[in-house]
């Protein structure tokens, strides 16, 4: 049989150009991979991390202006009345009675500096016992106030004020016990105890005592 000449081989990289595809658009590149992106250099203008204010420094004015205005005291409360016991007794029994209220008065608590007792009529034994020796050592008895002090209705102005005052209305006139009583109230700071006839009393200073 007669020989066929072999065909040359047609390498590949001796083709010609690759046919354009049916679409007429050419084959995209293929681009490279990214890497990692270095990080961004900061904007000019833009802040760079925040960091802490430190406190603002408090002037001596912002700290006077921080404290609460004083307030006024309160007005002291007006001191209450004394209350007023009246003991119904005559002229003649005005004094036991009075004698009776001072030891109730003791029994129950009261200190005998606390106590005044004045009467309006004959002085109390007491009272003339101790001006035997001298008004400068009575009155001096009255002054360190550690006892029941008695006075009569003349005296009874140098007295000062005591917590109990306790009259005796055993004897005098009315005019005399018009003005003992409200000398004696004044000088009362709790309790008034006036021993006596109410008739008399109300008759002297009216329902107000």
């Amino acid at each position: 049989m007669p020989l066929i000449p072999e065909e040359p081989q047609i390498h590949e990289s001796a083709q010609g150009p690759r046919p354009t595809p049916a679409s007429g658009r050419t084959a995209p590149t293929p681009r490279p991979v990214p890497g990692p992106r270095p990080a961004a250099p900061p904007r000019p203008g833009r802040p760079g991390p925040l960091r802490p204010t430190p406190p603002a420094q408090r002037t001596a004015r912002d700290v006077a202006a921080a404290k609460p205005e004083p307030q006024a005291p309160a007005a002291p409360a007006a001191p209450a009345a004394p209350q007023i016991q009246l003991i119904p007794a005559s002229p003649e029994g005005a004094l036991d009675a009075a004698e009776e209220a001072v030891d109730l008065l003791l029994d129950s608590g009261r200190a005998p500096g606390e106590v005044l007792v004045i009467t309006t009529g004959e002085q109390h034994p007491w009272a003339a016992h101790e001006l035997s020796f001298g008004e400068t050592s009575y009155w001096a008895q009255h002054d360190a106030k550690d006892d029941v002090f008695y006075a009569d209705a003349s005296a009874a102005g140098r007295a000062g004020a005591r917590q109990v005052v306790v009259v005796a209305l055993n004897g005098g006139s009315d005019e005399v016990a018009a003005a003992t009583l409200p000398l004696a109230l004044g000088r009362a700071g709790a309790l008034l105890i006036v021993c006596g006839d109410p008739q008399r009393i109300n008759s002297v200073l009216g329902a107000g005592v």
